[in-house]
């Protein structure tokens, strides 16, 4: 005889909230249902536990529509710290000057494209014009900033420069003073414009300053929860501050379509960092399975629900 919870079929009404279907999915219990239930459980009790909430943000996140959602988790206080990846911040930008991702396919042909000078990502179209744009509001905007910086310093800076009119995770971060880390601007739209920059100007931007700020923050906080958006690099950054930190994260949330066999960071399961002291061994953590463009806004729906 088996004993233990049954899984109950999941029941979805007319006009089910989000939350309540997530509830529903809880009911479940298993597979990638059972996988986001218990996702938006532990980030709600990570909040309601006054932790220092690590967020790692990288894949095409900006032009897969993500953005709102991510500025809606900052402003509700929920995020503490974000890392990112350079593409993420330029495609934010882009989006602030008023340019859009527009809707295309996978299937076009890209020769096609390249005359017309449009960008893909995967099924998200967008213009090659947004580089002079970027390009003419960067210079302006780089003279107005301090010579010497370390790059959240840089980034705070930009948003500060950022255009009022329409949202941008750049300009949230300053407005809300929550420290912005990019190790690896340089790879990025925003990083060619710093190096096109300086051939002629002085700016430095110094990368391993911003190292002392996140291992700070993550010395000095009483518990941790981390929450990946894919992988790379910013999970990568987040991991080491929990290895060098005395407390290893309490709660993890991990969001990857990525596979553990290659020995990769972005599809290492969670579980993986107990070893490397990086995530506690009594911690609650969840490796979720799915495209972040569909558990994510699930996830922070639901959570809007009980947090309000």
């Amino acid at each position: 005889m088996i004993k233990g919870r049954t899984v109950s079929p999941v029941r979805v009404s007319k006009g089910i909230s989000a939350d309540r279907l997530i509830r529903e999915f809880e009911k479940s219990g298993v597979m990638g249902a059972g996988r986001i239930a218990r996702a938006t459980n532990i980030l709600e009790k990570a909040i309601r536990d006054k932790c220092t909430l690590f967020m790692g943000f990288a894949g095409a996140m900006v032009p897969g529509g993500m953005k709102q959602v991510v500025i809606d988790m900052l402003r509700a206080g929920w995020v503490d710290v974000l890392v990112s990846t350079g593409a993420n911040l330029t495609h934010d930008l882009v989006e602030a000057l008023g340019f859009h991702h527009y809707q295309g396919s996978p299937d076009i042909d890209d020769r096609l494209l390249n005359k017309k000078r449009i960008d893909r990502i995967y099924d998200s179209f967008m213009p090659d014009d947004v580089y002079p744009a970027l390009e003419d509001f960067t210079q302006r905007v780089f003279p107005t900033m301090p010579e010497q910086m370390n790059i959240r310093e840089f980034l705070w800076e930009l948003g500060k420069a950022m255009p009022r009119k329409l949202p941008s995770i750049l300009r949230t971060c300053y407005e809300h003073k929550i420290p912005l880390f990019c190790p690896a601007i340089s790879d990025s739209g925003i990083g060619l414009q710093v190096w096109n920059y300086i051939q002629q100007h002085k700016l430095e931007v110094s990368a391993f300053d911003d190292l002392k700020e996140i291992l700070d923050i993550a010395w000095t906080s009483k518990k941790a929860c981390v929450l990946y958006i894919g992988g790379g690099v910013p999970k990568n950054y987040i991991q080491q501050a929990m290895q060098l930190s005395p407390k290893a994260a309490s709660y993890g949330v991990q969001i990857t379509m990525d596979r553990p066999e290659p020995g990769g960071s972005s599809g290492a399961v969670l579980r993986e960092g107990i070893s490397w002291g990086k995530m506690n061994s009594n911690a609650e953590f969840v490796d979720v399975i799915c495209d972040a463009t569909i558990a994510l806004p699930l996830i922070v729906a639901g959570l809007k629900s009980r947090l309000g």
